[in-house]
């Protein structure tokens, strides 16, 4: 037990001088406190803010009874779907079954290529 209360208070005093290394600038001094990363770089682009790639507009709004609309089509569409391709004689359960004989396959081919990467790995980075 000692020893863990050691422990426990070598580690308090060392986040404790973590904390009083770094100052954070508040209010208005925001602007002084901020490092920039590349202080010499000629490029604007690079000082400027971060833009996410994901861009959502929003002006394209759609209301709860057009998405309603969308979705009850698209189900209908679906059930028009699955009607052809009963009429042609297709399953449920012999889809489920090739789709579980997809995913099998799908779990040795990646355990394939892992293992064919280790041992390319290992006879050519030795």
């Amino acid at each position: 037990m000692e020893g863990s209360m050691n422990t426990d208070r070598s580690v308090e005093a060392h986040c404790s001088a973590n904390r009083s290394q770094v100052s954070t600038p508040e209010g208005n001094d925001s602007k002084r406190g901020t490092i920039k990363r590349t202080p010499f770089s000629k490029f604007k682009r690079v000082h400027s803010n971060f833009k996410s790639p994901l861009q959502v507009s929003e002006s394209v709004q759609i209301s709860p009874e057009e998405e309603v609309a969308e979705l009850v089509r698209r189900r209908e569409q679906l059930d028009l779907e699955i009607a052809q391709l009963e009429a042609q004689g297709c399953r449920v359960e012999e889809l489920e079954d090739h789709i579980d004989k997809l995913h099998e396959y799908n779990d040795i081919k990646d355990i394939g290529q892992s293992l064919l990467g280790r041992i390319d790995h290992g006879l050519f980075n030795v």
